[in-house]
């Protein structure tokens, strides 16, 4: 074996343990062992760069050291792409700051801000970077990858705050007074049979669930609509899962299995409810069919329904949202909602630590949308309009006495 072989085996054996200081201090000592040509022997055997290894030889032989903890002396080495170009990291920034995403002169104004496009961009204007680079130089003045926050309710309402006082001092009065309050909305509809439901559960490695490539309803055996009544005193909740269209009958319906199923027993003393609804949709402020259905559920229990009605655009307030909602979702995911009665079963089967109960059943009355409301029917209702925004958010209906 040549003195090149011999010395390509040692460092083959030693270099993963090297840091680059120790590398050039072993090469210079070997370098040193050869004598004449020892560096481009070295250099050939290593791949070391001859300039490192004349450093190694000139620390060695004049015993230079080094600072604890220092590969290289203090002020060497290559200075950083910022130190040398600050000017750079100006345009790094001005680029990446979500402010200049409305600036129509940003080169990213009409493209994602991504790594290797702001490399791209700076390309163009003549500087030389690396995506990887801008990474870290990103990193360094507290930049990071974030993924959009739904905060924008749109444009607020002048009454927003003083309807959700209002909102809250009744809930109050109603507590006190030992009388039923229920939050209500319908979920998302769901595609019933073998489609991808997100979210993940534990199976035996490689060995996951499949499902439906695609989610065409023309596959599926139906949509699920659950509505659901959540009681924000006792932190109980009925869904009635529908198999027809989310309308004011079926809102109202459901409330009414909820006062028959649960709420009878809850309250035996009841006398009023006090319900919490969204502004839009089959329990909106504006829908005329919402009314009647419950100046029918008003008449036939005897009650006094009281609604109070969410500002526009403030939905994700209402307590049924994350009290119940966000609860079944985390319960079933990972899973095809196969049939409807999968779905009655995972929806009765959440619970939580704060002690939520919830128990679920299918509504297979078929509704029907474009009921027509006249003004007659209208004005039959026993409606009692509250002095704060009665005209629109909160009311009071009362049963009608047909002796």
């Amino acid at each position: 074996m040549d003195k090149t072989q011999e010395i390509r085996a040692k460092y083959s054996a030693i270099k993963g343990e090297l840091n680059e200081r120790s590398r050039r201090i072993w090469a210079a000592t070997e370098a040193i062992s050869i004598g004449h040509s020892g560096i481009k022997i070295v250099h050939l055997a290593t791949g070391l760069a001859q300039s490192t290894i004349q450093i190694g030889k000139r620390e060695v032989l004049n015993k230079e050291t080094i600072e604890q903890n220092r590969i290289r002396k203090t002020g060497a080495g290559r200075n950083s792409l910022e130190k040398k170009d600050k000017e750079i990291v100006d345009r790094i920034l001005k680029i990446a700051d979500i402010d200049s995403i409305g600036d129509p002169e940003s080169p990213l104004r009409w493209t994602t801000k991504s790594l290797r496009n702001i490399s791209a961009a700076l390309k163009e204007k003549g500087y030389k970077i690396s995506h990887t680079k801008i990474g870290k130089i990103l990193k360094q003045y507290g930049f990071s990858l974030q993924a959009t926050r739904k905060r924008n309710e749109g444009k607020s309402h002048v009454d927003r705050d003083k309807q959700f006082e209002y909102i809250n001092s009744k809930t109050k009065d109603f507590q006190e007074e030992l009388q039923p309050v229920i939050s209500v909305d319908a979920k998302k509809k769901e595609l019933v049979g073998n489609f991808s439901n997100t979210g993940k559960e534990y199976h035996k490695k490689g060995n996951p669930l499949e499902v439906n490539a695609y989610d065409f309803l023309s596959f599926a055996d139906g949509k699920a609509t659950p509505y659901g009544v959540y009681e924000i005193n006792t932190n109980k909740a009925w869904v009635s899962v529908g198999i027809s269209k989310d309308t004011a009958q079926f809102a109202v319906s459901s409330i009414r299995n909820w006062w028959y199923q649960m709420g009878e027993k809850e309250y035996p003393n009841a006398k009023k409810i006090l319900i919490h609804a969204d502004g839009g949709g089959s329990n909106g402020s504006r829908n005329k069919l919402w009314k009647i259905e419950l100046q029918k559920f008003a008449t036939d229990t005897g009650l006094e329904i009281s609604v109070c009605h969410f500002p526009p655009g403030t939905s994700k307030w209402n307590k049924i949202e994350h009290r119940l909602f966000s609860q079944i979702s985390k319960n079933w995911r990972g899973r095809p909602l196969e049939t409807f009665s999968i779905i009655v079963n995972l929806i009765a089967a959440t619970k939580t630590t704060k002690g939520l109960k919830v128990k679920a059943a299918i509504d297979t009355n078929i509704y029907q949308t474009g009921i027509k409301i006249t003004n007659k029917e209208l004005n039959n209702i026993n409606l009692c309009k509250h002095e704060f925004h009665g005209d629109d958010w909160n009311y009071t209906i009362k049963p009608i006495n047909n002796e």
